[in-house]
C-alpha cells in the first residue's frame, strides 16, 4: 500500500502531544488530552453519542474482516451482560501462517526509529479517541460496565494509559544516543578512536492476553508499549470481550499500512468456544512478550511456563482499607460506599477486606463502636444505591456466573451487615444487576480467615474486628505479603499509625491511599500520575507505567566501526 502519512505529517501532528506526556511524566501533575465528558465529542470527525451509537449497532451481526493473513475460520459468540447477543464474526488465524507474516514487517518497524513509531501510535490512539462513543459501547457489552464508565474507562483513561506507554518507552529508547565518536588517548601513540552506532532492537512478537473487564484499559498499556519499541504485536482478546480489542487491531492495521508499514505488525487472535489458546500462543518460541490481566493462577502458569518471553502479569490481590479513626465520618462512609459499590466491585482495586478494631473508632462525631461503624457502612451503601436508576449506572452488570455465585456464597461465611438485593434495568431486562453484600467477620478466628485471606472477586467486602490498631496494620503486612494487594487505603488521624500503615505499604510494595473523603477513590488512579500497582507483591509483577515496564521490550545493539 502506498503511503498516506508522511514520516513529516505524523511529526508535525503529534510531536507536540508526545512532548506534553513526556512532561507529564515527569511531573507526575495532571493532564490529560482525551476528554472525559461525552460531550466533548463530535466535531472535527469525531463520532457524537447519536453517531457513535449507530456505529455499534452496524456492527452487531456483522463479520468483521481484518485483512489478516492465515485466517482458517470465522469465530464469534459474544453476548452482553446486559442480555444482548453481539453476533460479531472475526477472524480466526493459523498461527504458522500469522506469526511468520507479523515478523516479516519488523525490520522495516524497527529501522524507523523510536519517534516515528511514537507518532504512529499516537495516530491510532487519536483515531480510536474520534470513535470514543463506539468504543464505549464495545466495552459496554462486553464487560458489563455502566455506560459512562464504559466511556470513561474503557475511552479516555485506557487512551491515556496508552499514551503514558508510548512515552515511557520513548524516553527508554532515546536515553542511549544513535551514534557516538569515541576517542581514548594512548600518550605518545595515536588515539584510539571509534564511531559507535548504537539501535534499539525489538526482542521479537508481543502477546496481549486480554480480560473480559476492562479490555482497553488493561490492554492497552502493553500493546503499545510493544507497539512502540519495535515489536509486532498479536492481541488474544478474553473470548466475552473480543469486541474493543478487534476494533483496536482494526484502526492500528488501518495507520500501519497508510504510513507505510506492514499493517501484519498488529494482529488478532481470536478463538473458537473452548478451545484455549492462551496456553499454546504463550508458549511458542516467535512470542517474546508477554502482557497479562487475570486471575493468579494463569499469571503465575506464565511466569513458570512462557520461559521464552518476558511476562508481565496484573494477577489478584486481596486489597484492605485500614479504619483506626476518621475526622470525616461522613467524607470517610461516603467514600468507601461508593468505592465498594463501583462497577459492582469487579475491579482488581476494589477493597475487600475492611479492617476495624473490635473496641471502635475515634471520630468528628464521637466514639464509634465496630458494629456502629459497619452499620454505618451498610447505610451508606444503601443510600448511594437507594435510587434504581442510579443503582445501575453504578453497578453496572454481573460479568459472568462465577461473580453471581460467589456472591451467593458470601452470605453463608459470616452475619451479613448488608444484604445484597437484585435491581432491574428497565433498558436492559436480561442484565444481573446486584448491589454489595458486607459481612462481618472475626480477626481472630481460624475458620474467618480463610475467607477474608482469599479473594472473593465482585460485590463482596468483609469487615473485619481486630484487637488494636497495631494488629489491623499486622493483618495488613501479612495481607500484602502472603496474597499481594493493588491497593491499600486507610484512615487514621493518629500520626504513629500513619506512619506503621506508610512503612508497610514501602516495605511490601503496595500503592496506598489516606483519608480519602472527596471525590478520589481507592480503585482510581490516573495516567500519567498514578502507578497502578507496584510490581513489589504478589498481585502483579509490573506496574502501570513505568520504565521497567518498557525497558526490557527492547535491546540496544551496538556497532563500532574504526574512525
Amino acid at each position: 500500500m502506498a503511503a498516506e502519512l508522511t514520516a513529516h505529517q505524523l511529526i508535525a501532528e503529534h510531536r507536540p502531544t508526545l512532548d506534553q506526556a513526556l512532561e507529564a511524566i515527569r511531573t507526575r501533575a495532571y493532564w490529560s488530552p482525551h476528554p472525559e465528558h461525552p460531550k466533548a465529542y463530535g466535531e472535527h470527525g469525531s463520532l457524537d453519542m447519536a453517531a457513535g451509537k449507530a456505529a455499534f449497532d452496524a456492527l452487531l451481526g456483522t463479520r468483521l474482516d481484518l485483512g489478516q493473513p492465515g485466517t482458517d475460520d470465522w469465530v464469534g459468540g459474544e453476548v452482553s451482560p446486559y442480555g444482548i447477543e453481539l453476533g460479531v464474526e472475526y477472524p480466526h488465524a493459523d498461527i504458522d501462517v500469522l506469526l511468520p507474516a507479523m515478523k516479516a514487517g519488523q525490520k522495516a518497524w524497527r529501522d524507523a526509529g523510536a519517534e516515528i513509531r511514537a507518532v504512529v501510535c499516537l495516530e491510532i490512539l487519536k483515531r480510536i479517541s474520534d470513535r470514543t462513543h463506539e468504543f464505549a459501547h464495545a466495552v459496554m457489552h462486553t464487560s458489563g460496565q455502566a455506560f459512562m464508565m464504559a466511556f470513561q474507562a474503557g475511552g479516555p483513561h485506557a487512551q491515556d494509559r496508552g499514551l503514558e506507554a508510548v512515552a515511557y518507552a520513548y524516553v527508554e529508547q532515546v536515553r542511549t544516543p544513535d551514534t557516538a565518536e569515541w576517542t581514548k588517548p594512548q600518550g605518545k601513540r595515536d588515539p584510539l578512536a571509534l564511531t559507535k552506532q548504537f539501535t534499539p532492537v525489538p526482542r521479537g512478537i508481543g502477546l496481549v492476553i486480554g480480560c473480559n473487564t476492562f479490555p482497553t484499559w488493561n490492554g492497552y498499556p502493553g500493546l503499545f508499549a510493544s507497539l512502540a519499541t519495535g515489536n509486532a504485536v498479536l492481541v488474544k482478546p478474553h473470548p466475552r470481550a473480543v469486541l474493543p480489542l478487534a476494533l483496536t487491531v482494526q484502526v492500528a492495521r488501518d495507520v500501519l499500512g497508510e504510513a507505510g508499514f506492514d499493517p501484519n505488525l498488529v494482529a488478532l487472535a481470536a478463538e473458537r468456544p473452548g478451545e484455549g489458546i492462551a496456553k499454546a500462543l504463550a508458549t511458542r518460541p516467535e512470542i517474546r512478550i508477554i502482557d497479562y490481566t487475570g486471575s493468579t493462577e494463569f499469571g503465575d502458569w506464565l511466569e513458570a511456563n512462557a520461559r521464552q518471553a518476558q511476562v508481565y502479569t496484573e494477577k489478584a490481590g486481596v486489597n484492605s482499607v485500614l479504619v483506626e479513626s476518621a475526622a470525616d465520618y461522613k467524607g470517610m462512609l461516603s467514600n468507601l460506599a461508593f468505592s465498594l459499590s463501583l462497577y459492582s466491585g469487579q475491579m482488581c482495586t476494589t477493597p475487600q477486606n475492611l479492617l476495624i478494631p473490635r473496641d471502635g473508632i475515634r471520630t468528628d462525631e464521637g466514639p464509634k463502636t465496630f458494629d456502629e461503624v459497619v452499620a454505618d457502612i451498610a447505610r451508606a451503601v444503601d443510600a448511594l444505591l437507594g435510587d434504581d436508576a442510579r443503582a445501575n449506572a453504578l453497578l453496572g452488570a454481573i460479568v459472568n456466573p462465577d461473580v453471581k455465585t460467589r456472591l451467593e456464597a458470601a452470605a453463608g461465611l459470616g452475619e451479613v451487615a448488608l444484604a445484597s438485593r437484585e435491581i432491574a434495568n428497565p433498558e436492559f431486562p436480561g442484565a444481573v444487576v446486584r448491589t454489595p453484600v458486607v459481612v462481618k467477620l472475626d480477626g481472630a478466628k481460624p475458620d474467618d480467615e480463610a475467607a477474608y485471606m482469599s479473594e472473593c472477586f465482585g460485590p463482596v467486602s468483609f469487615a473485619v474486628a481486630v484487637d488494636s490498631p497495631a494488629d489491623a496494620v499486622e493483618l495488613l503486612r501479612r495481607t500484602i505479603r502472603e496474597k499481594g494487594a493493588m491497593t491499600v487505603g486507610a484512615y487514621t488521624t493518629d500520626e504513629e499509625v500513619e506512619q506503621a500503615v506508610q512503612e508497610v505499604c514501602l516495605e511490601e510494595a503496595a500503592q496506598l491511599s489516606l483519608n480519602l473523603v472527596g471525590g478520589v477513590y481507592v480503585n482510581q488512579t490516573a495516567a500519567f500520575s498514578d502507578f497502578h500497582g507496584s510490581g513489589g507483591n504478589p498481585a502483579a509483577n509490573s506496574a502501570l507505567c513505568d520504565g521497567a515496564f518498557v525497558a526490557n521490550r527492547f535491546r540496544v545493539v551496538e556497532v563500532r566501526r574504526e574512525a
